[in-house]
């Protein structure tokens, strides 16, 4: 482990120099890198629009979307009477959008019978042959229901039917990425959690599969946990259906603790204080040892940091005891990586841990774990070496204006 660790970090420190300055190539422009052999999958969040002002324009402009092949939409809803719904009409499908803001510079006509990002995902295809969109159903906020829609065969066939007349009917989508959190265990509160879900998620996957036929894409966000993979997911079965999972890789540890730690480390580092402790390696082996294959395995990347302050003052801040979280844009200890990519202008330095495949921030009393394009390019390398599917994003709004985490991902993953 200890050989495959130094290769995996020097490797990367190696190829990163050249990730920024990567141009795309003419293929690269017209798509054809979306028949790649690993899959480069990032989030779009739907209320991105609003104020973060990012669009789906952005995906374009920044060089992301001909670097990823596939795009998951987040998110749809799953409704108390167990259908699919929109649950932002106005943004998804609704919303007139400006020549400025519009992929190829028109704006939408007054009375179109699609707007909003929907129509803005269509263009895009448009413009890179290959590139799938995702339809991605529940997340953190919108699992509650899931539990009573997967509960029956009538429900379950009642409710992927409904998922495919809401969406697919749009001309937009290329099947759907199912994010219920957590089958089984605790997610949300006021979740609905039965013991039966982990069978039920099966059976649930499948008759998304059979009404959706074969040439439709189905993917789902997997938990990290071993826990939670026990609780709500038969690992030996649900691959049958799906064409690939997302390994949770991020939020391993956060301002929920006291302590500084990483969020994302590929290895568990030397002398972390939680043992055992989670990283991406690990999270990844946990669904391999339950009989998950390896190339049907996509590993989560975080475009974003946890923060902490009032930190000690030693060993660089890692590991060390904290007051609070740090301020943060739009949530206390979390910050996009755009932001933490200008703190070392500001007095903070930057910390790798090769070995480990971990980065943070420090400047004396704040404290930012995140992923720059070493450690992403670290984590590309380790997914080609070990075998597996390719890699995650959430989400692609956390990237800077030039998607220099993208470029990362693309340079050593294609």
């Amino acid at each position: 482990m200890g050989k495959r660790r130094l290769l995996a970090g020097v490797a990367a420190a190696l190829a990163v120099t050249s990730l920024a300055l990567a141009p795309a190539t003419a293929a690269d422009a017209h798509g054809a890198a979306h028949q790649d052999e690993y899959k480069r999958v990032g989030y779009f969040i739907q209320w991105g629009i609003y104020g973060r002002s990012y669009f789906v324009k952005n995906l374009e402009t920044s060089g992301q979307a001909s670097r990823l092949t596939h795009i998951n939409y987040a998110f749809g809803g799953v409704n108390a009477a167990g259908k699919c719904e929109s649950v932002d009409p106005w943004a998804d499908y609704q919303r007139p959008v400006s020549a400025a803001e519009s992929v190829d510079g028109k704006a939408d006509e007054a009375g179109q019978p699609l707007a909003g990002n929907f129509n803005q995902l269509r263009k895009l295809k448009a413009m890179h042959p290959g590139l799938k969109v995702l339809m991605s159903l529940g997340g953190w906020t919108l699992s509650a229901n899931f539990s009573d829609a997967a509960l029956t065969d009538a429900s379950r066939q009642a409710l992927v039917k409904s998922c495919i007349d809401t969406f697919m009917s749009t001309g937009v989508f290329d099947g759907f990425d199912l994010d219920w959190e957590w089958p089984g265990s605790e997610g949300n509160p006021g979740n609905v959690i039965r013991p039966e879900d982990k069978q039920n998620f099966t059976k649930l996957v499948a008759e998304f599969r059979k009404q959706l036929g074969k040439k439709a894409t189905l993917t789902a966000f997997l938990p990290a946990s071993p826990a939670k993979i026990d609780a709500g997911f038969e690992a030996n079965q649900i691959f049958k259906y799906l064409d690939f999972g997302s390994v949770q890789g991020y939020d391993y540890h956060g301002t929920w603790e006291t302590t500084t730690n990483q969020q994302s480390a590929l290895f568990v580092p030397r002398n972390a204080p939680t043992t055992p402790d989670f990283s991406g390696s690990t999270s990844l082996k946990a669904w391999t040892d339950r009989g998950a294959p390896k190339k049907q395995l996509v590993l989560g990347v975080p475009y974003y940091g946890q923060g902490w302050t009032g930190v000690t003052n030693a060993k660089n801040g890692l590991f060390q005891t904290a007051t609070g979280p740090a301020p943060g844009t739009w949530a206390a200890g979390n910050e996009d990586y755009k932001v933490l990519a200008t703190l070392p202008q500001q007095g903070y330095k930057v910390y790798h841990d090769l070995l480990s495949g971990h980065a943070w921030l420090f400047n004396g009393t704040t404290f930012w774990t995140f992923d720059d394009p070493i450690v992403v390019a670290q984590k590309g390398l380790y997914v080609r070496l070990a075998g597996y599917g390719g890699a995650m994003i959430w989400s692609l709004d956390g990237d800077d204006a030039n998607g220099t985490l993208t470029k990362a991902i693309y340079t050593t993953l294609r």
